[in-house]
């Protein structure tokens, strides 16, 4: 035991002497890196901040369920009736017909144009509000908005059904594109990411290469010899993925008092988070597994050619 933890600070130690003889390059391909990382992450942290908002807007959901013009005010009563029975509802409030007139004649320019008419042309109408589904996504909740408002169109004296959040389903889809690309675009990054530090490895390699023929005829055994280049790629990156998270932390600064103006319009106080701690060390878990994964191809490719 005490022999292999002796290794291993051996090869530890040995990857900052080895970055130490070339800092400078050390230092670009840990900002490549970073830089390469902060794209995906950044977009993973919009993505994760906006799907909570979805969530809570479908999380109370609503139906618009208007009557035909000439549904008297007893057919009226007699829909909302029905809804009152019907599963998943928990209110339901009538909206006369001359309410929604007067509401509408208070907005600008409306007044002058509806007294042209000979009557009011709007119909009576009921606001259905469904039981939140706890833990369901805003697809489900969408979906059962559907299924309901098919049931309430069959109802007598019932013109249109509206689903008030039909657009969160909407935005759910192009959420869901963007998920796609960002997944695409983690992928290309990552295969840049390994091929830096693959030609990182690659240089040390043959740098080193008399150093580690002395080594092998001593004795050296193969692990003991690729080691630290697998030590060198993790700990690039770590470092790159640590860079990635300062720079996507500090990019969210500027941004977040843009966002907070623009969220201050709608009366809410939105604003997009740095990912949690959790998120932060699997992100640097899989920083590190990539550079070593690029270590261990460099190093499997040009220690087993032969010398020229």
């Amino acid at each position: 035991m005490r022999t292999w933890l002796a290794e291993h600070r051996f090869a530890f130690l040995e990857v900052f002497a080895r970055l130490g003889r070339q800092p400078l390059s050390a230092v670009l391909n840990v900002l490549v890196v970073g830089v390469a990382l902060a794209l995906p992450l950044f977009g993973y942290t919009v993505l994760a901040d906006l799907q909570p908002v979805t969530g809570r807007l479908a999380s109370d959901p609503e139906i618009s369920v208007f009557m035909t013009l000439a549904a008297s005010r007893a057919e009226a009563d007699a829909v909302g009736d029905a809804l009152r029975h019907m599963s998943s509802v928990v209110e339901v409030r009538f909206v006369p017909r001359e309410i929604a007139l007067a509401e509408l004649r208070q907005r600008p320019g409306m007044d002058a144009i509806l007294s042209a008419l000979n009557q009011n042309p709007l119909p009576d109408a009921w606001i259905v509000r469904l039981a939140p589904l706890p833990g369901a996504s805003p697809r489900d909740v969408v979906g059962l908005q559907g299924q309901l408002a098919a049931q309430i169109g069959q109802l007598p004296k019932v013109e249109h059904v509206q689903i008030d959040s039909q657009w969160v389903e909407r935005i759910e889809a192009f959420l869901g594109f963007l998920r796609l690309g960002l997944a695409i675009l983690a992928a290309t990054l990552a295969l840049a990411v390994v091929a830096v530090i693959f030609n990182t490895v690659r240089l040390q390699v043959l740098t080193q290469r008399e150093e580690i023929e002395v080594a092998s005829l001593f004795g050296a055994t193969r692990r003991f010899i690729r080691r630290p280049f697998y030590y060198v790629g993790a700990l690039e990156g770590v470092v790159g993925g640590s860079l990635s998270l300062a720079l996507v932390s500090l990019s969210l600064l500027p941004l977040n008092r843009s966002l907070l103006d623009f969220a201050h319009l709608y009366g809410s106080e939105f604003q997009l988070a740095p990912p949690p701690l959790v998120d932060s060390l699997a992100f640097l878990a899989l920083a590190a597994l990539l550079g070593w994964f690029a270590a261990v191809l460099s190093v499997g490719r040009h220690l087993s050619q032969p010398r020229t």
